[in-house]
């Protein structure tokens, strides 16, 4: 079984790269994003992999940190939910965002995806919703820091009003959600209003 893979990029594709590893070309399925970090060719590349193995064929999927395997592996467990589905989500909704979507429920951040439909949806967002606590939520999707985990500290009805306030003001549910999360971290979660929760969640979007 192949986890780990150190070589030479050889070439990018649409969804997947070539390594070579001393004369032998790899060929790696990895999101977008993943590609998108994978420049230079000819550079030295190491890649985590998680290895397929069907009758037909022998797959390899690569990431570049250890949070999108967590991730991939927590999306495939999800019944209907393949490795290139899987893919094709953290393709819409990468690492840093993807957590926060299934803490706020964002359905439409997982529908993003290529061949993702709202059934298919919604059953991530069941079936994860505890599950996703276990991942650090510490990377930040649009400048904002959020160090805790998706199921610590559940949202209250000032958070959920706060939260649609948001939203009606044109801000995506995850951003919403990642920024009335930061606003209650920084407060050591005090009782604060609908209407300050919503002008410090404001400043932290601006971020």
């Amino acid at each position: 079984m192949i986890s780990k893979l150190s070589g030479i990029l050889d070439s990018v594709h649409e969804n997947y790269l070539i390594l070579d590893v001393q004369g032998v070309g790899y060929q790696v399925y990895a999101s977008s994003s993943t590609l998108a970090q994978c420049h230079g060719i000819g550079e030295p590349l190491s890649m985590l992999i998680d290895t397929h193995v069907r009758e037909d064929y022998i797959h390899l999927f690569g990431f570049r940190s250890a949070a999108e395997q967590q991730w991939f592996r927590l999306l495939i467990s999800v019944q209907g939910v393949g490795a290139k589905a899987a893919m094709n989500i953290l393709t819409a909704c990468p690492p840093e965002q993807i957590g926060f979507a299934i803490a706020a429920g964002d359905k439409a951040a997982i529908q993003r995806a290529e061949g993702v439909g709202p059934k298919l949806a919604a059953r991530i967002l069941t079936e994860l919703k505890d599950k996703a606590g276990k991942i650090d939520l510490a990377a930040k999707p649009k400048g904002i820091a959020v160090h805790t985990a998706a199921n610590e500290s559940a949202p209250s009805g000032v958070d959920q009003d706060a939260v649609s306030a948001l939203i009606n003001l044109g801000y995506q549910r995850t951003d919403a959600y990642a920024a009335v999360m930061q606003v209650k971290q920084s407060n050591d979660n005090a009782d604060l209003s609908v209407g300050e929760m919503i002008k410090l969640a404001l400043k932290e979007l601006s971020l």
